[in-house]
């Protein structure tokens, strides 16, 4: 039976307002009460976890504010970074310098770093579907000493500060008891390995930066904030842990005629008083081609047609969304002599009085209901 995650809010304590210093503070004590090397209790690893979760979301900017807008939901799935390859143990590691008499995870494989391109196109890409090429400057393992670091023909020797270890510890005593402080060795900084000769072209690195040329496929029906994930072309994994992702974010451009409304496109068009009173056909344009209205007489300001399947792909799912037409009524100006005759002659036979009307152009232009 699935488990379902509380609330990062009430796993650390915390009110939804928490500053960055409180977030860190509550994550400070909870990681020290439930850390395995102190806390043997069962369940203690899976609440340490938990709260390490919790802090890599809030205490992360961006991810905290897909998080209030959307829940676990915004920090999951295809359009957000996901916690493959998370390790708490850097996070711990990151506020407290170590402890404990764990591994040291600065040796251990750790995924990469995950990047994002930001990306401009089309209203009309957008409801087709393209390919677009990217150029993404990232890490990638230096091709002369193959992320040895070392020049080519030596190699790295043991550290001996760590004796190849990567890291320093000390035993010291405190409330809790004896415990051990790991740092990481002060002269290869946790590499277990120190290389006389560096390589020339890395400098002793281990990797350099590339530019790399890669194909995006955008799905028909993409809508400004998408992000798009190419698994594993993100930054490269540390000791040979995973690559990172890259998350191509997009922005689509507006266009000049069309509004775009969920799955639904909105069009606003304009007829003259001779086509609103007498009826006429006309013929529209939308994102598959021109399509043909009837007006009919008596046609009012704000009147709107619905056009069914004729609106925004639906994003892996089969179908569109529809198309509403709404329609205004040009008055007409720059009049000719006979033209302002004829509209006197017709304002003579119709009413001279104003009538309040039930609806005015505002009211049906908010009455526009795509879910209709």
């Amino acid at each position: 039976m699935a488990t379902t995650k509380r609330d990062y809010y009430e796993v650390l304590g915390i009110g939804r307002q928490a500053a960055q210093d409180e977030i860190r503070s509550s994550y400070r004590r909870l990681a020290k009460q439930y850390h395995p090397d102190v806390n043997k209790d069962n369940g203690a690893e899976d609440k340490f976890k938990e709260v390490s979760e919790a802090y890599a979301v809030l205490s992360d900017d961006q991810k905290r504010a897909a998080y209030d807008r959307y829940g676990h939901a915004g920090v999951s799935g295809a359009n957000a970074p996901d916690f493959s390859g998370f390790g708490v143990e850097d996070i711990f590691e990151s506020i407290f310098g170590g402890f404990g008499a764990r591994t040291n995870s600065r040796r251990s494989p750790r995924r990469g770093a995950d990047l994002r391109y930001d990306l401009t196109i089309s209203f009309e890409d957008s409801m087709a579907g393209v390919e677009k090429e990217v150029q993404v400057t990232r890490h990638e393992t230096c091709p002369t000493c193959k992320g040895s670091g070392a020049e080519p023909g030596t190699t790295p020797v043991r550290c001996a500060t760590c004796n190849g270890s990567g890291e320093v510890r000390q035993v010291r005593q405190t409330f809790l008891g004896s415990m051990v402080n790991v740092t990481t060795c002060p002269t290869c900084q946790g590499k277990g390995e120190t290389i006389s000769t560096p390589c020339h072209t890395c400098h002793g690195r281990t990797q350099v930066r590339q530019t790399r040329h890669l194909t995006v496929n955008i799905p028909a029906g993409v809508d400004s904030g998408t992000q798009i994930r190419l698994s594993g072309e993100g930054e490269p994994g540390i000791n040979g842990g995973p690559n990172g992702n890259l998350y191509v974010a997009i922005t689509v451009q507006a266009h000049k005629h069309f509004r775009r409304q969920g799955e639904d496109i909105i069009l606003e068009v304009a007829i003259n008083l001779a086509q609103a009173a007498l009826g006429t056909d006309i013929t529209v344009p939308t994102i598959n081609g021109q399509e043909k209205i009837k007006i009919p007489a008596g046609t009012q300001p704000g009147t709107t047609f619905h056009l069914r399947g004729k609106g925004v792909p639906r994003l892996q799912r089969s179908g569109r969304g529809d198309m509403y037409v709404l329609v205004t009524v040009a008055t007409p100006t720059n009049l000719s002599n006979d033209q302002k005759k004829l509209l006197k002659d017709l304002a003579k036979s119709l009413p001279s009085e104003a009538l309040p009307q039930e609806h005015g152009l505002i009211d049906r232009v908010h009455e526009v209901d795509p879910g209709s």
